[in-house]
Parts: structure tokens; sequence; C-alpha cells
């Protein structure tokens, strides 16, 4: 009881010793959250991995909304995407080869590369025992606390040349979809009494396929190419989103990979990050309930406005999936998507779902614009879309967030080696500046 009552006053105590009047970010010229005043990020470094584009400057120095797009090693993912599912192949293994090594593979380097993956899949049996053996009610937590468990396999583990920098990454980026799919079989047998299964990688198989037989067999081709064109659109998202802006930091300091991942992990789970897609399926399940006509605009206005003003839903305000901090009219990931989600929802009997679904995105940008007095349209972005497409494929939603992270790690690793190998490399260490007025005279502890 004299614990709660500490713990309570010394929560409450946070209330005054972390406030902090909004206007002083505008006096000392402080950028709050690395964010420019017109929503762009503040340029912290440089990289020749990914390039998010959401705004164009103008010759007179002002920014302008341009429609979304996103490169990985200036190749517009829409086109990799397009020319993998015209040529009916999986494209995730040649997305990792790309940002790994800077350049596209040829048919024997890909082929190569993608038997070099599959064959770092298995995990050592120290880890997959360790996995089995202990309850985790967060994938992401099993994910990170594997991923720290595998530094005490790694003879190499503190080697930070290119080659071993090089061997880690492709040993991590193939050993996600295993630790996933072990822990989440874990989960379902000890939380609801489901078999335990754990199986092999096959050799022939791609990363979706093996990830999809290794968590529960049965699947359809369709259900892994779209797997698959899921992991590409999410591999690489630049330097600046938060959890590979954590991993570029931690990597800064020189620290071992699997610290340095273990952290971009920490900083994925979180529902304003990877955490959201999440968010969109509870939202849309609620919606699904309270609406009762899909096709019914105005029902569906009159329910999102609620929402807006916090009187429906969770309260908070958020039409979840909805808007970006750098995309500003679109999310190029988005236009894949919804092309997948049609056919998909086709195989699933699932159409009257998806028409609902784009009903509601549709709706919702209206209504955020016009209640926000926003001049530029609200885009959905990918978790809008992805959460369905996931839940269509028949995955649990304990996976949704750790599916994201086997998609980045590959991005994650790429950063690494970038920040690790820049000329001139420098520790990450950014300024905050103190407010406190004037300097405190400290009391003895018998005067107070």
């Amino acid at each position: 009881m004299a614990l709660d009552y500490l713990t309570f006053k010394l929560a409450d105590s946070v209330k005054k010793s972390s406030r902090m009047d909004p206007e002083l970010f505008k006096k000392h010229g402080v950028k709050r959250g690395l964010r420019n005043e017109d929503g762009t990020g503040v340029l912290v470094g440089l990289t020749n991995i990914g390039n998010v584009v959401g705004h164009k400057k103008e010759k007179d120095g002002t920014v302008s909304p341009v429609p979304g797009k996103l490169y990985y090693r200036g190749y517009d993912v829409e086109d990799i995407v397009a020319a993998c599912q015209k040529e009916n192949r999986f494209g995730f293994e040649e997305v990792v080869y790309l940002l790994l090594s800077g350049s596209l593979p040829d048919p024997e380097e890909l082929e190569e590369f993608r038997e070099l993956l599959v064959s770092n899949m298995s995990l050592p049996h120290t880890s997959t025992m360790s996995i089995i053996s202990r309850r985790g009610q967060n994938i992401m937590n099993v994910l990170a606390r594997a991923v720290l468990e595998l530094y005490v396999d790694d003879p190499n583990a503190d080697d930070l040349t290119r080659q071993n920098s090089m061997v880690q990454s492709v040993s991590l980026i193939a050993r996600f979809p295993t630790i996933i799919a072990y822990a989440y079989n874990t989960l379902a047998h000890t939380q609801w009494g489901k078999p335990l299964h754990i199986r092999l990688p096959y050799e022939e198989l791609s990363i979706a396929e093996n990830f999809l037989y290794m968590l529960r067999r049965d699947y359809t081709d369709l259900d892994a190419k779209i797997l698959d064109t899921l992991l590409m659109l999410q591999a690489e998202h630049g330097g600046g989103n938060n959890s590979t802006f954590t991993v570029r930091v931690t990597s800064s300091t020189r620290t071992d990979i699997y610290s340095s991942i273990a952290a971009g992990i920490g900083s994925l789970k979180g529902p304003l990050h990877g955490g959201a897609n999440i968010k969109v399926c509870d939202m849309f399940t609620h919606l699904k309930e309270q609406v009762s006509d899909w096709k019914d605009v105005d029902e569906i206005d009159t329910y999102l406005t609620r929402i807006l003003n916090k009187e429906a839903y969770d309260q908070v305000g958020l039409i979840y999936g909805m808007g970006h901090g750098v995309y500003t009219i679109s999310d190029p990931r988005v236009t894949p998507l919804r092309g997948m989600a049609r056919e998909l929802a086709k195989e699933k009997n699932r159409e009257d779902e998806l028409d609902f679904l784009n009903l509601i995105e549709e709706r919702a940008t209206k209504t955020i614009s016009e209640m926000k007095g926003l001049p530029n349209r609200v885009p959905c972005n990918v978790d809008f879309y992805s959460g369905f497409i996931y839940d269509m494929i028949g995955l649990p939603v304990e996976i949704y967030t750790p599916l994201f992270a086997m998609a980045r790690v590959a991005g994650w690793t790429a950063h690494r080696i970038e920040e690790l190998n820049f000329t001139g490399q420098r520790i990450i260490r950014p300024a905050y500046r103190n407010v406190v007025e004037g300097v405190r005279e400290y009391q003895p502890l018998a005067e107070r």
C-alpha cells in the first residue's frame, strides 16, 4: 500500500515537472519532433538508400504537396512491384538484394541470393528452445529478445567489418520469419491449446511462402504473392522514420547489430508507428458493427464525425489509417494494395467488406478535410489496407506488427551498414535546450 501511494505521488509530480509551454519551442527555434512548421522533417543526415517524397520545394522556398513517391536506391517501388506482378514471381528477395547492395541482381545472382537467404532461415537449436520454452504475450517482445539472444551464438558478434556486417544482415533478415512463426505457434499452444508445430523451411520456397508454411502450412498462391508484395512495400521508408532512425542512432555508437536491431523493434512496436495497422483493424470491426447500412454515405459521415469529435469508438478523435507524416496527397504504397485487396476479396468472398472499407476511406478523406479546414487532401496510408489484407489471408492479429518488422529489417540493416561505412562517421548526438529559469539552490536534507 505504501508503495502504491509513493508511486502515485511520484507520478502525480510528473504533471508539473514535465509541463512545457509550446511557445518555448518557437522562442528557441526548436523543431519539435524534428519537424519543420510545414510538417516536413528536419534534415539530420544523408542517405543513398530510400527516398520518401511528399513535397516539392518551389524556387521561392515555399513547400508544395505532390503525389507521394517511394524510391529504393533510386528505383520507384511501384515499378518494382508492377514488374514482379506482371512476371508472376516473388520479389521480396530482389528488394532485399537491392537495398543491401545498391544494385539490381541479374537472374543468376537473384537465385543465388534466394538460396542464401533460405539457407539462413533455420535457427540455432538454443534459439528455438528459448522461443518455445518461454511464454510471451507480445510477439514483438519475443522477437526483440530472440534477436538479442542470437548475439550469444555469433562468434563474430562485435565484428563491424563490411563483410561480417553483410553476413549478419542476411542472417537476421532470413531468421525473422522463422522467429515470428515459432513465437506465434508457441503463443497459440500455451494460450489456446493449439498443437505446437515447429516446421523447418523448404529450400525451394520464397521467404513469403516459407513463412506461411512455417506458420500454418496451408495457404494459396495468391496468399503468398500478396504477402510478398506487402513485404516489398514495407521493406524501407527512408532514414527518418522512427525505427530506422533508432537503428542509425544506435549504430552510430558502433554497438553490435543485435542491440541495434532490437532497439528498432522496440520503436516499431509503438501504436504511433508499426502498431497502427492493429488499430485500423479494430476500428474497422467497430464500424462494421455500428454502421447499419454499409452503403449509406450519410450514416457513415455522421459516425465518422462522431469519431473525430471524440464521441465514438475510443474517444481519441482519430480515424486510424488516415493521414501521413510525409505524404500529403497520396501514399504510393496504397495503390498496389487496393488492387491486391480487390483480387483477394474476390477469392475469399469478402467484397462487401472491401466496398465498405473503400467507402470509409473516401468519406474519411472528405470529413477530415472539412472538419479540420485542411486545404489538401488527407490520404489514407499503408496501414489502412494492410491489416484487412492480413485478415483475408487468415493471419492472426498478433503478428501484424511483427510482419512489418519482418519486412523493415531489410531497410534497417541497409541503413546500419551505410551508417557504419559513411566517410567521416560520427556518433549521432542532437541537443535539447534546457528551459529551467535560473539556478536552484540545493537545500540539505534536514532543512527541507
